[in-house]
């Protein structure tokens, strides 16, 4: 069996997620998922959609993530796992995309504009 490879995005985060055939060990930058993510609702994300398509143990998948935090690394990641899902079966797209797991959020932080304290905040107005 062949490597399959997806890319997911979120914020500022980037995953490269690689599916081979084995017997559903996950690795994060050469770490286990568990030990990577110290926060345990950061699991669900990875595992849900692989619980969903119900294929948590035919394969072996390793991550490189960069960029980001935890939570926009997490959401990357299963953006990426999404997307292979869907490519080894069309049949999960539907499933997949009702839960909304083949979206890219396009969200990312705004920038700071110019005399202004952050994006959009401004100095306190003084009357006097």
């Amino acid at each position: 069996m062949e490597i399959l490879n997806a890319t997911g995005r979120r914020k500022d985060a980037i995953a490269r997620v690689n599916f081979k055939a084995g017997k559903g060990k996950i690795t994060i930058n050469k770490k286990d998922y568990k030990d990577y993510f110290s926060v345990n609702h950061l699991f669900y994300n990875i595992e849900d959609p692989l619980q969903l398509c119900e294929m948590g143990k035919e394969y072996d998948i390793s991550v490189n993530v960069s960029g980001g935090g935890i939570k926009g690394q997490a959401e990357a990641i299963r953006l990426g796992i999404s997307r292979i899902l869907c490519e080894i079966n069309p049949e999960f797209r539907p499933r997949l995309k009702a839960k909304g797991y083949l979206k890219r959020d396009p969200r990312s932080v705004e920038r700071k504009k110019p005399g202004l304290r952050k994006a959009r905040k401004k100095e306190q107005y003084s009357k006097r």
